[in-house]
């Protein structure tokens, strides 16, 4: 299984208001990513395609170390 972290952030606020994600989606993206960017502030936006949210696309964005995730959210303006 693909070992990521999660900040304080994700725990206490980003999972709390958003009760229908789960961490298993967000390291499923990160281990098999449709598409990955890098921001100018060091951190990346990893786009997955995640059945369970109606065919939608999560990004989960994480610090520059590419394995502890800051945030995510579904996309709804990702296009493939």
């Amino acid at each position: 299984m693909y070992s990521c972290r999660f900040t304080d952030y994700v725990e206490n606020d980003v999972l709390r208001k958003r009760p229908y994600l789960s961490k298993e989606w967000c390291a499923a993206v990160l281990r098999r990513p449709f598409r990955v960017e890098r921001r100018p502030d060091g951190r990346y936006r990893f786009w997955g395609l995640v059945p369970e949210l109606g065919g939608r696309y999560l990004r989960v964005v994480t610090l520059a170390d590419r394995v502890t995730v800051h945030n995510a959210f579904p996309d709804r303006r990702f296009t493939p």
